[in-house]
């Protein structure tokens, strides 16, 4: 699973004239203000059915889904709640685009949903005026949301800013094998037919890669085997270092911070990313490594793990579907299992760690009525129940899923609560449109309600994938040490998040065109590393650590 959002700071410098007079409407407007009497007549208005609330929405338009206007979740909803959307939409791929033009013309609706508001652009839009402060509004009418910032450790520090107002709701979304995304996976039978064990250590790790080239596992007679491959081109969890370089120094992959002492460190910058290069660079110099690791796509690893004879020793993904089919059309996929987090040299054993609220979903802005603020957090607020969430998620009952039969276990063992209905194809076999949300907007799906499905009886099986993934993640979760995460959901100062995501981008340039010289061997680790660590100075890493640990801070 991975979330992506697009640029156009340009066309947000725009709105700060027309955001400045809204500032002045939305103080006189705010969901905050009004007498109480006020708020008390706005809740009875919207939960009156006989009076629905007209709701003005701006979304994405997903091709899988029906349109808004006559989704069958949206009717379930407009009835139960007594509103009524006004849906603006345009294509998923367009969205972004088209949210930043609104919000620079001043001309948005009194819902975005599906937002994807930075944690910067939530102060920045909530101080000018465009959105308004929920805590109130929660605090009335919202007593899921309300509740799971009493119970979910991690929500308020995603949600609340460092001036103490809500300006936007996450889509809460935990998933066990989302927080643990870096995986290793290993061909099993390979490990069998050589008398191998699971390698729990760098050195065993490095052992097996060797006999995988050197003992004909695939029994074809030729030295076609490819112990270890990957890709660099964004595919979740892929990249040389991104699973292996955790045996030496925690490795994100992404902006490469963590925490050591309290202080925010770059791990690429320390004496340990040193070592971990040595490592790779062993594994590329003697023919562990796939050649192509930094040049090839993920087309070319797919067609490398498809070959008619098997060819791939360990794969560097998070999702094994990246490389294989992992349905009955080629049971190749049976043959993998994940590697736990290696130990290496100096004993650091630890796993890629993810959890956080994320950015903002959900936004009221000011365009809003006082009767249209209260319509909007109480959908927001049933879409956070488990009904809400399990129907934006699976659709209907009876439909996308159902109540588990009597005797059926979860994921953990306990009798289970929901089971999945699998979709039948149609007859012609064109693709059904689903009529639920395709959780747009936002949600609370927490790992209980996931593990309370019905657990498959065979992981391997068709429609058993998510299961599958879930116990890979076990294997993953007692390595994980959040202590020297840095927090996703840290509120950078929006007057430093220009600069942040400049810099980040040309450090984060920087490191992988270092790591490929140095792993392929066009840069000597021992003679060019000073060189190296010299280079971040240009890039003013120094600077962007102080900014981290500042917002760290706060």
């Amino acid at each position: 699973m991975s979330h992506s959002s697009k640029g156009g700071i340009s066309l947000k410098k725009r709105a700060f004239i027309g955001l400045s007079v809204l500032l002045v409407l939305s103080l006189l407007l705010s969901a905050c203000g009004g007498s109480k009497q006020e708020q008390n007549d706005a809740g009875a208005a919207a939960s009156d059915p006989s009076k629905p609330v007209e709701l003005s929405v701006f979304a994405p338009q997903q091709a899988g889904i029906e349109n808004m206007d006559v989704n069958k979740f949206s009717k379930y909803i407009e009835d139960k709640l007594g509103i009524k959307f006004n849906w603006s939409t345009v294509p998923d791929a367009g969205f972004s685009d088209k949210k930043l033009l609104l919000l620079a013309s001043g001309d948005y609706p009194a819902v975005i949903m599906n937002a994807g508001i930075s944690k910067a652009d939530q102060i920045k839009y909530g101080q000018q005026g465009a959105f308004i402060p929920l805590n109130d509004l929660i605090d009335q009418y919202a007593p899921n949301i309300k509740k799971a910032m009493e119970d979910v450790s991690y929500l308020k520090q995603g949600m609340v800013a460092p001036d103490g107002k809500i300006y936007a709701l996450p889509k809460l979304n935990e998933c066990l094998h989302c927080t643990y995304g870096q995986r290793m996976w290993i061909n099993t039978s390979w490990l069998e037919k050589l008398g191998l064990s699971m390698p729990t250590t760098t050195d065993e790790f490095y052992n097996v890669l060797k006999a995988f080239k050197e003992k004909d596992p695939n029994g074809n007679g030729k030295a076609d085997e490819i112990p270890f491959t990957t890709s660099s081109d964004g595919v979740w969890g892929g990249g040389v270092d991104s699973f292996l370089m955790n045996a030496f120094i925690y490795d994100n992959t992404s902006d490469y911070l963590s925490i050591k002492d309290g202080q925010v460190i770059y791990s690429p910058a320390q004496p340990e990313w040193k070592e971990g290069l040595k490592y790779l660079r062993k594994l590329f110099a003697e023919g562990l490594m796939d050649k192509a690791v930094f040049t090839q796509n993920n087309d070319a690893v797919k067609q490398l793990a498809n070959k008619p004879d098997a060819a791939v020793g360990t794969v560097g993904y998070a999702l094994l579907s990246s490389a294989f089919s992992v349905d009955d059309s080629n049971p190749r996929h049976k043959d993998y299992d994940v590697v736990p987090p290696l130990k290496g040299p100096n004993g650091v054993q630890l796993t890629g760690y993810s959890i956080g609220a994320g950015d903002g979903s959900f936004v009221i802005t000011n365009k809003a009525t006082k009767e249209e603020q209260v319509a909007a957090i109480k959908l927001a607020d049933y879409l956070w129940s488990e009904e809400g969430t399990v129907m934006t998620s699976w659709g209907f009952e009876g439909e996308g899923w159902k109540k588990a039969d009597s005797g059926k276990l979860d994921y953990n063992g306990k009798p289970a609560k929901y089971d999945v209905v699998p979709k039948a194809p149609s007859a012609n076999g064109e693709t059904t449109l689903d009529n639920f949300w395709w959780q747009l907007g936002t949600m609370q799906m927490l790992n209980s309600i996931r593990e309370s499905f019905a657990a498959p009886s065979d992981p391997l099986g068709n429609g058993a994938y998510e299961y599958r993934l879930w116990l890979a993640a076990k294997k993953y979760e007692p390595f994980a040490k959040p202590e020297v995460v840095y927090p996703a959901d840290t509120f950078i100062d929006p007057a430093d998040a220009m600069t942040v995501a400049q810099m980040q981008k040309s450090l984060t340039d920087y490191v992988k065109s270092s790591l490929a010289q140095f792993v392929t061997g066009n840069k000597d680790i021992d003679k060019d590393w000073d060189s190296y660590i010299a280079g971040f100075k240009g890039l003013q890493l120094d600077q962007y650590l102080a900014i981290y640990q500042k917002a760290l801070k706060k």
